[in-house]
């Protein structure tokens, strides 16, 4: 994870510096993958014919909740409304040959627009683009692109992290808040901060205590993580995952869960809200910029003013009038998670106020990297290289 880690972070600050200067009957089953299943959908009766056929590949089940169950939600509203025809694949792992044979069996079907949806697959996508130029590929999260037929799409999801941090602020009684993680890559330790920061809005006493799993989609791991949260004193647990987890621990504890990528309020007991996301309208878009010929690589990174996040305001919490004030803020390009007042590290160090970065940022791998030099004002270079924790998060990087 190390030497990999690195070597992502190092062509992230390259493509951080750049932008901030600026179904069928068809068999796609993988051999040899027990747990792999294919599914595929007839043409959308919404929007038409297209000649469009889109692939999905996906690292956990789809389920009824998570990462995987809004992809596929987004992949079903994307063929009604385009009329394309759609599959997807679910249980493949990243960085492994069950990928390679997931996206060949797709290519020699005869799709020609390919979805990777996890951070794990970015290289191998690429490598797939270089070899296959007839065929779309849209890699979700990461950072790797090129300029003919991959891009990458992605949220901004910091911004309802923020808010639901607010929930969770006002939630806990301990004034401890666990947060079980995934991975320590820029994605993860932005969407802590940004909760982090939230939290601190509301409550200045309250510390966001992280426990990481290494992995994505991981049960056991997941349960372990949050009961540990749970034992040290954490009466609110939210979590970076891919399952309920997290949500189940603390319900049998008699918490509070901040869920996260869909609303789990039927899977979870002790559920308040959660950061969530819509793929369906950013999917529509390349399918039908591909089906008109128009389809042009970008590293697309939208927010909650573009729909594919966003996060519900419980009524039931006492600072939900507060939270729609910054949802609101937020909509109408007022606020803005980590421009707004002094941004301070673990360590004491302010690391941005009022907007304007205090010292110098450089990747940690790379120390001749410069993401932003003091006196600059905070751009998306900063956010897309996050490495540091704020100031009320327990916890290391790494």
């Amino acid at each position: 994870m190390t030497s990999t880690r690195k070597a992502l972070l190092a062509l992230l600050t390259i493509l951080a510096l750049v932008a901030a200067a600026c179904g069928s009957s068809a068999d796609t089953a993988t051999e040899g993958t027990d747990e792999a299943e294919t599914e595929e959908s007839s043409e959308g009766t919404d929007g038409g014919e297209s000649d469009v056929r889109a692939a999905f590949v996906m690292v956990a089940p789809v389920g009824d909740a998570g990462w995987n169950f809004q992809h596929d939600l987004g992949r079903q509203g994307a063929e009604a409304a385009t009329g394309a025809e759609t599959a997807f694949v679910e249980n493949i792992p990243e960085g492994g040959a069950e990928f390679d044979e997931a996206v060949q069996n797709f290519i020699d079907d005869g799709f020609n627009v390919i979805f990777a949806t996890s951070f794990g697959y970015q290289d191998a996508t690429l490598r797939f683009a270089e070899e296959n130029p007839d065929v779309t590929f849209e890699h979700i999260s990461g950072f790797l692109m090129n300029d003919t037929n991959m891009g990458n799409t992605f949220g901004r999801m910091y911004q309802p992290r923020y808010i639901a941090g607010m929930a969770a602020g006002a939630a806990t009684e301990s004034n401890t808040i666990g947060y079980v993680a995934a991975f320590p890559i820029p994605e993860v330790i932005r969407g802590i901060n940004a909760f982090a920061l939230g939290v601190q809005a509301v409550n200045p006493d309250a510390v966001v205590e992280v426990n990481w799993t290494s992995t994505w989609f991981g049960i056991p791991e997941e349960t372990a993580a949050a009961q540990a949260l749970i034992d040290s004193g954490a009466d609110v647990l939210s979590m970076h995952q891919d399952s309920t987890a997290t949500g189940q621990a603390i319900s049998e504890a008699g918490g509070t869960f901040i869920g996260y990528h869909s609303d789990m309020s039927a899977q979870v007991d002790a559920y308040l809200t959660a950061p969530v996301w819509n793929w369906t309208p950013r999917y529509s878009e390349i399918i039908e910029a591909v089906e008109a010929g128009t389809y042009t690589p970008e590293a697309w990174w939208g927010g909650m003013v573009d729909g594919v996040v966003d996060i519900e305001v419980p009524e039931s919490s006492p600072v939900a009038s507060e939270m729609q004030d910054v949802k609101d803020s937020i909509l109408q390009g007022e606020f803005d998670v980590f421009d707004q007042g002094q941004v301070i590290a673990q360590d004491g160090t302010v690391i941005i106020d009022d907007g304007i970065i205090q010292t110098e940022l450089t990747n940690p791998f790379d120390p001749d990297a410069v993401v932003a030099s003091e006196g600059d004002e905070i751009h998306d270079g900063v956010l897309l290289n996050m490495n540091f924790f704020v100031d009320n998060v327990v916890g290391e990087i790494g």
